[in-house]
């Protein structure tokens, strides 16, 4: 990564509330507290690494507002009101400058249907394929390899990655960003056990992803059966999840690595699922509910309940069994030995 910003570029990105210190060193690279030089831009995001600030040798840093503390000599504290998102514009700016869109067009290896329609300031990288009637909005850019599946419709200002698939007829809104390998419309997984085999059912739905989406690497999101498999705006998916037919997720929601959803169960708004965390069908998750790393969900969820465990139950209770749990081995003693005092 080669970039160069003065004080003031990072300034102008961050709108520090106040500034400590002063330096002249122009900021090349971003590194941890820890792992800082010269040149480089830190930031504090998270108070376990507080200790850290007083003897980091990044040049700049971002801090929190209410941080007490002073820099060394030639060094610049920015307090903002949240480093995280502070760092988060400076390396947009970054990104904008590493992976630059390519100019509009369509590569000579594409393959686009003639009755595709295209926006003149769509990107079409190598070895894409555009279905039939497929529709792909303005300032699109599909990198090589994309699939777009017949009378599939992209939305304005899209990102697709390597290897990433919109089944035919499904729908992303505008915005939206699917990783590497990233599968929108695959078939739900639907079968009927007749006459001693499994017969499948037909998936003959469709995938609707609302704006402001994120797919994260190899996550796949199926079909429904009929009708559609939803995801409201703004909510993000991370690597590796998997999304069954006629699922509805709703506005804002967080799903992290491995997290399973099956089918025609319901997430409302601002639902969180952490790493694993798997949950059965035909159920409802509550607006705001919170589910734990690796938890197994079987009935539904009330809004803004934190669950944990396989069942899950109620995170503060299964947090009080875990700590019982530790203590098995002692009681099973003290049990053995109040048996041998009886005898």
């Amino acid at each position: 990564m080669q970039v160069s910003f003065t004080p003031a570029d990072i300034a102008a990105l961050t709108s520090p509330q106040s500034t400590r210190g002063a330096t002249v060193e122009p900021i090349r690279g971003l590194a941890a507290l820890a792992d800082a030089g010269p040149g480089d831009l830190s930031f504090l995001g998270n108070p376990k690494y507080k200790a850290e600030v007083a003897t980091t040798r990044a040049s700049l840093v971002l801090l929190p507002a209410d941080f007490v503390g002073e820099p060394q000599p030639g060094q610049l504290f920015f307090l903002v009101e949240n480093p995280s998102v502070a760092l988060a514009h400076i390396c947009a700016r970054i990104e904008q400058s590493l992976w630059p869109k390519p100019a509009p067009g369509i590569h000579p290896s594409a393959v686009v249907a003639a009755s595709a329609k295209i926006a003149a300031t769509v990107t079409v990288g190598p070895l894409c394929v555009v279905e039939a009637d497929a529709i792909v909005g303005e300032r699109t850019h599909l990198q090589a390899q994309v699939f777009v599946g017949r009378a599939a419709r992209l939305g304005d200002d899209c990102w697709l990655m390597p290897g990433a698939i919109v089944a035919a007829e499904c729908e992303l809104g505008h915005r939206v960003r699917l990783q590497p390998g990233a599968v929108i419309g695959s078939d739900g997984f639907g079968y009927e056990f007749v006459g001693g085999r499994h017969e499948k059912l037909p998936q003959i739905g469709h995938v609707v992803i609302g704006d402001d989406v994120e797919i994260g690497a190899n996550a796949t999101l199926d079909r429904a059966r009929f009708s559609r498999t939803t995801v409201g705006a703004g909510t993000k998916i991370d690597n590796l999840v998997q999304i069954g037919h006629n699922v509805t997720i709703g506005r804002h929601c967080l799903l992290c690595a491995q997290a399973g959803v099956s089918g025609s169960t319901t997430l409302e708004d601002y639902v969180v699922l952490a790493g694993k965390a798997g949950i059965a069908g035909h159920l409802t998750l509550g607006k705001s509910a919170k589910i734990g790393g690796g938890a197994a969900v079987t009935q539904d969820v009330a809004p803004g309940a934190f669950v944990n465990g396989s069942p899950a139950i109620p995170f503060m209770l299964e947090r009080r069994i875990a700590v019982l749990k530790q203590r098995l081995p002692e009681l099973f003693k003290r049990v053995d030995a109040l048996e041998a005092q009886a005898r």
